[in-house]
């Protein structure tokens, strides 16, 4: 019994040195309590500033800094391995250069920040704010968002609180290379910088993001849709008062890269967009006038998919290992869109209908409805964009680029020949459309020269040319322009090269620069004026009309209008139902600078109920009749976000951020 008595003893005694260790021990936190608040936080070092060891950012203003810093990273070491610091050590070739190094400076302010006597400091909301306002548009031309960790609101503070200025460091030393380039340099007047390359959608965009920021008074982005891979179809617009029609102001527009593979038209368009901003904010005369009096709207690519389409197949073929094979054995590649589909033969062909009118008394040829059966067939979404976009706007004149030729094409596209046969094929204002294509040709340096044309255009004369005698089509844009609104629009050809060598960008520029401002100048021939009922108030969609010329133009929204003439005697007339009409005889001097103001006044008049127009087609439909099943709306919600999902469902550099291993950073997408 007492071996067992000492033997219990012991075991007590050790039991109780071990209660007597855990009584005394810190008390275990088990996984999830510190965050309930149920553990006292242990007892650690106070955070202190420490050196700046951050490569991307030891060029910061100041020397300390201290972790954890302001997103929660705990030390160095796991910052550097975040998608964040990741992302400032690329941000410079993602964005091409631009605001560089503003983003990283800023970003180097909240992963590392300024740390002073052993306290943060943050940075100033305002400089995050101004940061914001000039770089957006860089982060949504590579389809990033704006990275979270530069949340203005969320990790910067005010001047109230104490804030600093990131970028000081930088301000200073630009105000030291301005002083010295000042004193150094003798001060010359600037030009317009271009790099003539070629641009990348994402860089496009970027550019066209970036001129708006730049010359905010006078330009504006908008979209009109969507291609069918879900790239926007953007379209920037010059004018002394963007967003809006200006009463007696004509609208003219260029459209760019229809076919995928025809670029140079597209590349000219970026060029333009450039030169138009810089030129205006430097004060050019012509440059300001034109934007001051035209509402310009520019398209570089309405068909972005077939462009990148055929820029990997122009790259793929400069890898032939065979030198002496052809350059463009890659012609074709990238032509139509991603349906496959030629949008240049996917507009309502509108000129059979017009040919099919002419043994009706009275016909006409200008405001045809689009026919019913038209959206039963197969209509692109860049197609459908393009006709919602043509319809809004009041359009006066237009040009579409192609390539593959060096010739301007006017209307008709399709042959009057009974077989479609290549046939010389007029409209109405043949003398208009020759006049303007004439326009370009003259102001480009060498198309008006019948020497240099290329291709097929040996019919041409002057580098104009019938479309309908060049190469009949059906579905084309410019003549549904003509039949289907009150736009003229021709159809210039840029070279025989459909994808030239970078190298000749330039020289296509030097080319063309002069043509693209004349024309867009001729939107001020002819005449122009206001329709209005006898209490002063427009009419829209009173009918103006040519004596001797079958096609009219209508009034826009506030009773204005503009009709591109030849010079010479004509004789107008301007009706609207419930009014009477109203007859001017004007002439027109050959060197009219801008266009002639003619007025009309109707007065009220009884509509009588048989006044129904001799040539109406009922079952044509009315003008207003768009899209009339909704059919394309649901094939485009089926069918394009479908395919944008499938083909493009990360942006290009998203595999760089996930191959570094750890959680995808889902907040570098701007869709997600």
């Amino acid at each position: 019994m007492g071996y067992k008595s000492r033997k219990r003893s012991n075991i007590l005694l050790f039991l109780l040195q071990l209660l007597t260790l855990g009584w005394c021990a810190p008390p275990r936190c088990d996984p999830g309590h510190e965050f309930l608040g149920r553990c006292k936080p242990t007892v650690e070092d106070k955070p202190k500033c420490t050196d700046m060891l951050l490569s991307y950012c030891d060029d910061m203003a100041y020397t300390q800094t201290m972790f954890p810093n302001i997103v929660g990273h705990r030390t160095r070491e796991e910052a550097e391995l975040g998608t964040e610091y990741l992302l400032l050590s690329v941000v410079e070739s993602l964005l091409g250069g631009e605001c560089t190094p503003d983003i990283r400076m800023l970003g180097c302010s909240v992963l590392a920040p300024r740390c002073e006597k052993d306290r943060v400091l943050k940075p100033c909301r305002s400089t995050c704010e101004a940061v914001r306002k000039s770089c957006a548009h860089a982060f949504d031309g590579i389809d990033m968002a704006w990275p979270y960790f530069l949340d203005c609101d969320r990790f910067f503070v005010s001047d109230q609180e104490g804030c600093y200025d990131p970028l000081e460091g930088l301000r200073a030393e630009q105000e030291m290379e301005a002083i010295e380039s000042t004193a150094s340099v003798p001060v010359e007047e600037p030009s317009t910088m271009i790099q003539f390359t070629y641009h990348s959608n994402a860089q496009m965009i970027n550019i066209m993001k970036k001129t708006e920021a730049r010359c905010s008074d006078i330009a504006t982005t908008y979209s009109i849709g969507r291609s069918m891979e879900g790239k926007d179809l953007l379209v920037i617009e010059f004018s002394n008062n963007p967003g809006e029609h200006e009463l007696l102001e004509p609208e003219v527009k260029y459209i760019g890269n229809m076919h995928g593979n025809e670029v140079m038209g597209r590349q000219l368009l970026i060029y333009l967009v450039q030169y138009l901003c810089s030129e205006y904010l430097l004060g050019n005369e012509r440059i300001q006038t034109l934007i001051n009096t035209t509402r310009i709207h520019i398209l570089p690519s309405m068909n972005p998919d077939g462009y990148e389409m055929a820029a990997s197949g122009v790259q793929d073929s400069n890898y032939a290992d065979d030198e002496e094979s052809p350059r463009y054995d890659t012609w074709n590649i990238g032509r139509t869109n991603a349906q496959n589909i030629d949008l240049n033969r996917n507009f309502p062909d509108l000129t059979s209908i017009a040919y099919s009118r002419r043994r009706h008394k009275g016909h006409r040829t200008d405001h045809i409805p689009i026919p019913d059966y038209y959206w039963f067939g197969k209509v692109a979404p860049e197609t459908y964009a393009v006709m919602k976009w043509i319809r809004s706007i009041p359009f006066v004149l237009s040009a579409n680029f192609h390539g593959g030729d060096l010739v301007v094409s006017y209307p008709y596209d399709l042959s009057k020949h009974p077989l479609e046969r290549n046939m010389f094929s007029s409209t109405p204002d043949d003398q208009v459309f020759k006049l303007l294509a004439r326009t370009y040709a003259n102001a480009h340096e060498t198309m008006s020269n019948d020497s240099e044309w290329c291709g097929s255009s040996r019919d041409s004369q002057g580098g104009i040319v019938n479309g309908a005698q060049w190469y009949s089509f059906a579905g084309g844009m410019q003549d549904f322009n003509y039949l289907h609104t009150n736009c003229f629009e021709v159809t210039v050809e840029l070279g025989c090269d459909k994808f030239p060598a970078e190298e000749e960008l330039y020289t296509g520029w030097h080319e063309n620069k002069e043509a693209l401002l004349t024309f867009m100048e001729a939107a001020h021939r002819g005449i122009k004026g206001l329709v209005k009922d006898e209490d002063g108030n427009g009419i829209k969609g009173a009918t103006v009309s040519v004596r001797g010329i079958r096609h009219d133009i209508t009034t826009a929204a506030n009773g204005d209008y503009w009709r591109l003439l030849t010079p010479g005697i004509h004789i107008l007339t301007a009706s609207a139902p419930g009014y009477t009409r109203a007859m001017k005889k004007v002439y027109l001097p050959a060197h009219m600078n801008k266009a002639g103001r003619v007025d009309f006044v109707l007065q009220k008049a009884v509509l009588e109920p048989d006044m129904e127009d001799d040539y109406t087609i009922p079952s044509m439909g009315t003008y207003e009749r768009f899209d009339p099943y909704n059919q394309f709306e649901r094939y485009s919600t089926a069918e394009v976000v479908q395919n944008r999902e499938e083909r493009t469902e990360k942006p290009w550099w998203w595999n760089y951020f996930v191959s570094s291993g750890g959680a995808a950073p889902t907040w570098l997408l701007r869709h997600y």
